[in-house]
């Protein structure tokens, strides 16, 4: 079936169960943001692959609500389907609510999957339409009807992430949550968000493109601890590992059931902000809801994974250095598709030691395409990078010792006013938020202005956020901690010593180019109560576009530091050709 057909047959199973509108968010019912094929059911019915998205359906009208990162990405890809896209200018605004309330008559039925939402997206959603006296209808997964082809559930193996990796074990991690849990005077903690459970019992898997995790739920008793999985995933070894360790296995659709029996008079916690609105249903225990407790512990690395972190960020410094080597040498003679790029950097991320994959999609925009926030190359569309011009790359690996995030923009010829302007001002806020001496108890959104200050001062600005959490071989955007504005988890989040947060200020001019430059950043105690940041992302900054004039004095000795640290640590590990290549990278201004 093409998109409209796709469309017709959702509407036809929307008028049997009497459902006026049906949304379809883009998660799965771990809440997680990049999600299994079998859940991509967004992407399925509306042909927009971006990974963040709404879709709304009624009988008269199809709409996709996605924020900035994806508005030209989406208009191109619904611009030949009955689709149309609602442009949200703050990604963390529920518009299609507001659409939603304002456009459906009264007393009209609201449908949705209430295993992809989550009680506080439904408990958002009632408020909202109550005054209309519009109801929901959270009880069919229409896509179980029409979606004939429609992916498994993966069923690959899982794995056990070894304690000199994680550097605590799971009896240490789970008696933090029971100590948590003893502290809020709750009887059972569930957990279902997927790289909160795969941190908390040291396991990883392959469920999930570029997100080493596996699908599962957990419940956590002060005296018994429950993993819900599909059993044939886990091997011997995997068995007497969870039975050492206290945990019980059970099949990964027994969830319910053992919700609907727990006892009326004790206490769950949940988070509402992740559960699903239909497991949440099926509780039969008293809820408390709070944030999951692992979410802070898994944010604060402990000293043996911020050492692995620094150890993966060399490895992932001379995979980079080998692959713009490379590209050097090749746009001399010839031109490389974006997508060629693409696949270079995860050849030379994979030479390296315990490398798994790649982080997420490599973003490898060329001129135009780098204004696309998270354009994606496909072998048969991206455009041919030339020695003239802007290109933005975006990438990131995934080691057993680090995840990886790293943005560059490098200019193949002589760059405009314009674009050294930008370049120059983004720079100066990515190394001013990197600079940033703060009191304890200062969140992410007090930090953010930072990261912009220049740009505003251009009168110009990016509409993403400027950072996010990173996990340690686990989902390369980890909640809590951020760096945005508004009022989100990412901006209300405090910064704590140990969290690793991406920095990553940029702008872009439709149709022509883009420019961001990123870096990992460590919070580490200054003391006196006093918190800054520690870079451990290793790779030259590129320097031709930098109006030097722009420049103030802290900057410059910031950047000329970096590059001699950036020099040092990874030239002993290149060839005597890219030693001097790397050098001259470095050279300070």
């Amino acid at each position: 079936m093409n998109i409209n057909e796709r469309l017709a047959a959702l509407r036809a199973e929307m008028k049997k169960e009497n459902i006026d509108a049906y949304i379809v968010p883009s998660s799965d019912p771990h809440n997680s943001e990049y999600v299994a094929e079998h859940w991509k059911s967004r992407e399925w019915i509306s042909g927009f692959t971006g990974s963040a998205g709404v879709v709304v359906v009624t009988h008269n009208h199809a709409g996709v609500w996605t924020d900035s990162r994806y508005f030209l990405q989406a208009e191109e890809e619904l611009s030949n389907s009955e689709f149309v896209l609602h442009k949200v200018i703050n990604q963390f605004e529920p518009l299609h609510i507001k659409w939603i309330y304002e456009n459906i008559e009264q007393g009209k039925v609201i449908g949705f999957d209430g295993g992809c939402l989550t009680c506080n997206q439904v408990d958002y959603l009632k408020k909202k339409c109550e005054p209309k006296n519009l109801s929901i209808n959270f009880s069919h997964d229409l896509f179980s009807r029409i979606w004939n082809d429609r992916p498994a559930l993966p069923k690959d193996n899982v794995f056990e992430h070894d304690l000199s990796f994680a550097g605590k074990t799971v009896q240490e991690k789970l008696g933090n949550i029971r100590k948590a849990m003893l502290i809020q005077k709750v009887d059972h903690h569930l957990i279902t968000t997927l790289d909160d459970i795969a941190w908390l019992f040291n396991i990883r898997g392959y469920d999930v493109e570029c997100n080493p995790v596996c699908i599962a739920y957990a419940l956590v008793g002060i005296d018994h601890c429950i993993i819900f999985i599909n059993e044939n995933k886990i091997n011997d070894a995997l068995k007497v590992y969870f039975e050492d360790n206290g945990i019980t296995v059970q099949p990964y659709q027994q969830i319910s059931s053992v919700l609907e029996s727990l006892e009326s008079q004790q206490t769950l916690l949940l988070d509402p902000n992740q559960c699903n609105f239909t497991l949440a249903h099926s509780i039969n225990a008293k809820i408390k809801k709070g944030q999951t407790l692992s979410r802070k512990f898994k944010a604060i690395k402990n000293d043996v994974e911020i050492a692995h972190f620094k150890k993966a960020m060399i490895k992932d410094g001379v995979a980079l250095a080998n692959t713009f080597y490379w590209l050097e040498n090749q746009l001399k003679t010839t031109g490389v598709t974006e997508f060629e790029l693409s696949e270079k950097l995860d050849e030379y991320r994979s030479k390296e030691k315990y490398f798994y994959g790649p982080s997420f999609p490599a973003i490898v925009g060329y001129q135009s395409n780098g204004a696309v926030i998270h354009y994606r190359p496909m072998q048969e569309t991206s455009k041919t990078i030339k020695n003239e011009g802007v290109l933005l790359c975006d990438s990131g690996g995934q080691y057993q010792d680090g995840t990886t995030d790293i943005t560059r923009t490098f200019c193949f010829s002589e760059p405009t006013e314009e674009f050294c302007k930008r370049y120059t001002a983004v720079l100066k806020g990515m190394i001013e938020l990197t600079l940033a001496r703060y009191p304890k108890g200062t969140n992410g959104g007090q930090l953010d202005v930072l990261a912009r200050k220049y740009l505003w001062e251009q009168n110009v600005n990016y509409l993403h956020g400027t950072g996010h959490g990173v996990g340690f071989f686990l989902n390369v955007h980890e909640a809590p901690q951020g760096f945005a504005p508004g009022n989100n988890q990412r901006s209300q989040t405090n910064h704590e010593p140990g969290m690793i947060t991406s920095n990553e200020p940029g702008f872009y001019k439709d149709g022509e180019f883009g420019i961001r430059i990123e870096n990992l950043i460590l919070t580490v105690d200054l003391g006196n109560g006093f918190y800054g940041h520690e870079t451990i992302t290793l790779y030259p900054i590129e320097t031709k576009m930098i109006l030097i004039e722009e420049m103030e004095t802290k900057h410059i000795n910031w950047l000329n530091d970096y590059h001699a640290k950036v020099e040092r640590l990874l030239s002993p590990h290149l060839s005597k050709e890219l030693k001097i290549w790397l050098k001259a990278k470095c050279k300070s201004i």
